[in-house]
């Protein structure tokens, strides 16, 4: 094989995006396919870990990632009642210090339309819209695409990143039973200026509390507030990120909470609510010339904020997997063996995480101090994060 293998890629997310990116850096042909006729911004915001951003700056995105990045000074522990604080651990200057790379909270819509620049500049025209795949079939030659509108593609390998609902990943392996966890989530925007003067602060905040959570960190500059709660619930199970609330429904489910998540929450610019579904990662990703990626093979939780730092590290490996290996069915095969141990403990652990966050036992004040200390100890905050910050996709086997 020469070095212009022919790559498809299925879906223009994080994940399909930065492997395509590592991708055309190293000199293969990539075309990325997606199903929505235009590119909307998406979501609200990430929180993009040194595991992520060493891989944005080795792909050449510092200077551009740097205007669109907030970086915190750190990430603190919160009681939903009293707002008592816990320090988590300092960010900024420390996370360059401890492993080798900045910590950024970006908007989602602009690190994807970075992203999609970066594609563009790289391959112009490598991203073709309206395209959603519907069939596959594969030989020893190559992969057979089909589009719902009417378009068929040929390629090498062909790259599912098309997210949670993944349609290559159903015609691979079929549908991946989700479960709902009892848990409904809200998120949205507020504009900072909107809030109290001491709530305008560069810092990630976990509040905890029996049977919910918020997290919330600056985005844009520290211009926006990034609110995500999660609270116990068995009636709401719609899988979808674009579903809109109401103010009222959401203040609702917080009754009791401190009066700054008060504030935000009534200052939210549109709350949307969704349900958090657990899945069981995939332990298989590859079939022949065909492979997964990111949510399509391990969606997870949102309580390690890795989800997009896995997919990131997803794409850089996969492309150094196929730089290594000549015979794209075996590159496949190295990228599956070489990321589903990680990936998985991941999503386990989010899981896990869920537990810790909404423990009954931070039901009273007394109570509570006792359950914080105790579960987040420095020891146990460097066993649950130094792990997943250490990594490097840049360096790790393959």
């Amino acid at each position: 094989m020469t070095k212009k293998l022919k790559i498809a890629v299925a879906g223009a997310g994080i994940g399909g995006l930065v492997a395509a990116l590592a991708l055309i850096r190293k000199g293969y042909d990539v075309t990325v396919y997606e199903q929505a006729p235009e590119l909307r911004e998406l979501g609200a915001g990430l929180q993009i870990s040194a595991n992520g951003t060493r891989i944005l700056i080795a792909l050449g995105l510092r200077e551009a990632a740097e205007k669109i990045a907030c970086v915190p000074d750190g990430k603190e522990v919160r009681l939903y009642s009293t707002g008592q604080t816990w320090k988590l651990f300092d960010l900024g200057d420390a996370s360059v210090k401890e492993f080798g790379a900045p910590y950024w909270m970006v908007h989602r819509g602009d690190l994807h339309t970075l992203l999609i620049n970066a594609v563009a500049a790289a391959q112009p025209g490598a991203i073709k819209l309206g395209h959603k795949l519907t069939d596959l079939t594969q030989d020893g030659s190559g992969v057979r695409i089909s589009f719902e509108n009417g378009a068929v593609a040929q390629a090498d390998v062909l790259i599912g990143a098309d997210g949670v609902h993944s349609r290559v990943r159903q015609l691979l392996f079929g549908d991946l039973p989700a479960q709902f966890m009892g848990v409904a989530a809200w998120r949205g925007l507020v504009p900072m200026e909107r809030l109290p003067v001491h709530m305008r602060r560069l810092v990630g905040s976990n509040w905890v509390g029996p049977g919910g959570h918020v997290i919330t960190y600056p985005v844009r500059g520290g211009t926006i507030l990034n609110f995500v709660a999660a609270i116990e619930r068995d009636n709401w199970a719609v899988d979808s990120w674009t579903e809109r609330g109401t103010i009222e429904e959401c203040a609702a489910d917080f009754v009791g909470w401190h009066d700054d998540i008060q504030a935000m929450v009534r200052n939210l610019e549109v709350p949307y609510k969704w349900a958090l579904l657990g899945r069981e990662p995939l332990q298989q990703w590859a079939v022949d010339r065909v492979a997964l990626l990111g949510d399509a093979c391990h969606p997870t939780l949102p309580m390690l904020a890795q989800g997009a730092n896995m997919a990131i590290e997803d794409g850089m490996v996969l492309a150094r997997c196929i730089e290594a290996d000549a015979d794209p069915v075996a590159a496949l095969k190295r990228f599956e063996k070489a990321r589903v141990t990680r990936t998985s403990t991941i999503v386990h652990r989010s899981t896990e995480a869920a537990q810790r966050f909404h423990n009954p036992e931070l039901g009273n004040a007394e109570g509570a101090a006792a359950y914080v200390d105790r579960e987040w100890t420095g020891e146990k905050i460097d066993q649950r994060y130094r792990w997943l910050f250490e990594y490097d996709a840049l360096t790790v086997p393959v």
